[in-house]
């Protein structure tokens, strides 16, 4: 570790001049990859949800995946491959492109984003639903435009009537458009929801509301399934026929993805008598398995084949995880009579997938964001703090945050304000800087300056969601500095679990680790990180995990970050 150099801390304020994340997960140390054309699945590992894939004319992938109440919002990855990824930014990185204020963080914000690219007016598009303004009774189903994916992108244009979710766009051979969404009704068994579609004007980017048609919802195939909690929409023209792909079975164990087909646009649609076209709900708990597989997206890759990007998660054991959904990629397949298939009964989702024609880069693209490169297996990124700006996978709550920290200040360092504002308060962004938790066993580390006063605290934020977190917390009581472990639940109530007196220190190393992914341990250095104190271990990860009972506790993964609260 290298040796820190003491920042200043004003009162009030806490600094943090270096974090280091590093995955050590077992499997890829047991299973090393063998030929250059490999790569691991997730091939986005940690909370990368709900993912949508587009190709431009260029041949380039364009990637993006749902954020709920993080910002920035919709991160985009770019690829030439499918096998070397680099984030180039994120979709929504403005107040007005983004309101969060009052939303859960967890359960609210913005859902199932997808991607487009219109090769008749060269344009990409975004549309997505910020659930929260639905809650609100307000317009919550928008688009954004861009010429560049890069960005930037346009302010949102809110879509009129629509009331439901996972907004999608289709845009045909002839030039005409559609949208698509899935509407929640529970009308005639729990469960029961409808797929509609209106024609979409591109010129005026509106719905053409006369157009409404319910193109799927109680479909019945071979075996009498009805489909629950039909969502995530896609459409595709394929060798002249259409074919629409829904997530079904809601986003838990029971996930799949099913596929309809018409030979007209408005249907009607036909469900597969094979369906569900993907799933991992028929097989049994299993050490190293992907479960909850689902909410897929399909295309062609540069050289004509049929490729699947769908999310899923690795519960260790089948138990547990605090990673969230993660971004899958797999063949796609063809039955004889045209039916596309990613796994049938039994089948598992590969943990290791091949590529062909691809070569993997050595460098990781989470080590040197500048490159485009492997995604996955173990890494380790240390974070300097040496930009003016966050890096792109930094994330804050509920807004920009950009009165509660500062880069600038004192570069080289973080610099956070202890606001009253707490990560469980809804009204706005509270002083959190995070980013995810992308293994079972990691270590996430950071040194901080910071002299106490009152009720101040600052430290190691362990964030699951508005009413789920963990605290590694500097503060003071009678004139000494004390680390606390906090356990955090709802309106940001605390439980100590661990204190432990650490005199007039200052400046200290803290960490938060996982040897097992069942367990956190929360410890401290004061000499650089020869040594390390342990201020609890063996803590319940479960608290901020997605637990096999099927409750996902929120639709996201755990965020580890720096934090500060309190004057």
């Amino acid at each position: 570790m290298a040796v820190s150099v003491s920042a200043f801390a004003d009162s009030g304020k806490a600094v943090f001049s270096e974090f280091t994340y590093e995955g050590r997960d077992v499997y890829y140390e047991q299973h090393p990859l063998t030929s250059e054309d490999q790569t691991y699945n997730p091939i986005l590992p940690g909370w990368y949800s709900d993912p949508s894939i587009c190709k431009d004319d260029k041949g380039d992938y364009w990637l993006v995946t749902s954020t709920f109440g993080a910002y920035p919002g919709v991160p985009l990855f770019h690829s030439r491959d499918l096998m070397n990824w680099r984030q180039v930014g994120s979709i929504l990185t403005r107040p007005e492109q983004l309101p969060l204020e009052g939303q859960d963080y967890g359960m609210n914000g913005i859902y199932a984003a997808s991607i487009f690219y219109n090769r008749h007016n060269q344009t990409y598009y975004m549309i997505t639903t910020n659930v929260g303004l639905l809650v609100q009774k307000r317009l919550g189903n928008f688009v954004v435009k861009a010429k560049d994916p890069r960005g930037p992108w346009s302010d949102p244009v809110y879509l009129k009537n629509l009331k439901g979710i996972d907004p999608s766009l289709f845009f045909d051979d002839d030039g005409r458009a559609y949208v698509i969404y899935a509407q929640m009704h529970n009308r005639e068994y729990p469960g029961h929801n409808s797929i509609i579609m209106h024609e979409y004007d591109v010129e005026n980017d509106s719905v053409k509301t006369e157009t409404e048609r319910v193109i799927a919802e109680k479909n019945v195939w071979a075996d009498g399934h009805k489909p629950y909690c039909i969502e995530g929409p896609h459409l595709y023209k394929i060798n002249g026929r259409y074919y629409l792909m829904c997530a079904e079975g809601g986003t838990e164990l029971n996930h799949s993805e099913i596929v309809f087909r018409s030979d007209n646009v408005w249907g009607e649609y036909k469900s597969w008598e094979g369906n569900p076209i993907l799933t991992q709900r028929d097989l049994g708990e299993r050490k190293d398995g992907v479960y909850c597989a689902g909410h897929a997206d399909i295309f062609q890759n540069n050289d004509g084949r049929w490729w699947s990007m769908f999310l899923g998660t690795r519960r260790i054991d089948g138990k547990l995880e605090n990673l969230g959904r993660e971004t899958f990629l797999m063949p796609l397949k063809w039955t004889n009579d045209g039916w596309p298939y990613i796994t049938r009964p039994g089948e598992e989702v590969p943990l290791i997938v091949t590529i062909p024609g691809t070569k993997r880069n050595s460098v990781s693209s989470w080590e040197h964001p500048e490159v485009e490169g492997f995604a996955g297996g173990n890494f380790t990124v240390r974070e300097t703090f040496d930009s003016p700006v966050l890096a792109d996978y930094w994330h804050t709550i509920r807004g920009a945050a950009t009165d509660n920290y500062s880069l600038t200040e004192q570069p080289g360092n973080l610099v956070l304000k202890c606001i009253e504002r707490n990560a469980s308060d809804r009204s706005g962004s509270p002083a959190f800087v995070g980013r995810r938790l992308q293994h079972h066993h990691f270590n996430a580390t950071t040194h901080l300056s910071f002299t106490p006063k009152g009720q101040e605290r600052a430290g190691l934020l362990l964030f699951k969601g508005d009413q789920n977190q963990y605290f590694l917390a500097m503060g003071q009581r009678d004139g000494q500095h004390v680390l606390d472990v906090l356990k955090i639940g709802e309106g940001g109530a605390a439980e100590k679990l661990a204190s432990k007196p650490i005199g007039t220190t200052t400046d200290l190393w803290l960490r938060v680790s996982s040897e097992t992914g069942y367990t956190f341990t929360f410890s401290y250095s004061t000499d650089e990180g020869q040594t390390w104190q342990t201020v609890a271990d063996r803590v319940d990860a479960d608290y901020t995990a997605t637990q096999v009972q099927g409750t996902s506790n929120g639709f996201t993964g755990t965020l580890v970050g720096m934090y500060a609260v309190g004057h």
